[in-house]
């Protein structure tokens, strides 16, 4: 604050990864820091992760979380009507948290999230086999039945993100690309190859929402294969997770 943010009439929250689960867990309270006469808003990309089992029928994000929470003691800041009734692990997830969140945020997520399916669907723990090693490296080398179970992941976020249909001055852009980060990279943030939501790129979709001239834009892409726009992106590769505050 003593650097120039006390004076910002405008700012935006955001992240990326890993960085964008931080942002959730800390947007309310970074809100708390202006006068209210200060826009305050939030963007996450690419941080919707999913408590989902992998192929193996583990939970092996959720054991993550769980040491990460009792390492970093993270309760003392997730919400506390969710502790009331659940776990602290899953009050960790983006699908709770996202109920407590009041200030207003627009979030970015493939719905075939390139280091979910890696990481969360498909790990190295679960011992997959040259078919499945094959397929999350590139979505199209996947066969029709491991596209099911990847539709069953993009299902699972969809239904996850249906409490943000009530929050008017949220945005969301869920496309059906197989990435991760999209904000970084200027060929999926704003170019003419750019993956594209009713004929929108993702800049335009966020600028419309932050500048308020499309309160509530909430667009979620049909299934794999379905949005030639995709395919114009580069293989994916996994990010280095970060926070970034912009001040106007």
């Amino acid at each position: 604050m003593e650097k120039g943010l006390a004076n910002a009439t405008q700012a935006l929250f955001t992240g990326c990864s890993a960085g964008a689960l931080s942002m959730m867990l800390h947007c309310d309270d970074f809100r708390a820091r202006f006068p209210q006469e200060v826009s305050v808003k939030c963007f996450a990309d690419a941080g919707f992760f999913l408590d989902e089992k992998d192929i193996s029928g583990k939970r092996s994000l959720w054991s993550l979380y769980d040491r990460v929470i009792h390492l970093q003691n993270v309760r003392k800041v997730l919400p506390k009507d969710c502790l009331a009734n659940k776990e602290p692990t899953e009050c960790f997830f983006p699908a709770e948290l996202i109920k407590s969140i009041r200030t207003p945020m627009f979030i970015l997520n493939p719905s075939y999230d390139s280091w979910q399916i890696r990481n969360v669907l498909v790990p190295d723990s679960s011992a997959p086999d040259k078919s499945w090693l094959s397929c999350k490296e590139n979505i199209r080398n996947c066969n029709s039945t491991q596209v099911e179970v990847l539709d069953g992941l993009r299902n699972k976020m969809v239904n996850d993100l249906k409490v943000v249909e009530d929050k008017e001055d949220w945005g969301m852009f869920i496309d059906s690309c197989f990435t991760h980060c999209q904000s970084l990279s200027g060929v999926s943030w704003h170019s003419p190859t750019s993956p594209r939501l009713e004929n929108k790129t993702i800049a335009e979709a966020v600028g419309d929402w932050h500048s308020g001239r499309s309160q509530g834009a909430k667009e979620i892409d049909c299934k794999y294969q379905c949005n030639p726009t995709c395919n114009s992106l580069p293989p994916p590769r996994d990010v280095t997770a970060f926070n970034r505050v912009e001040i106007y």
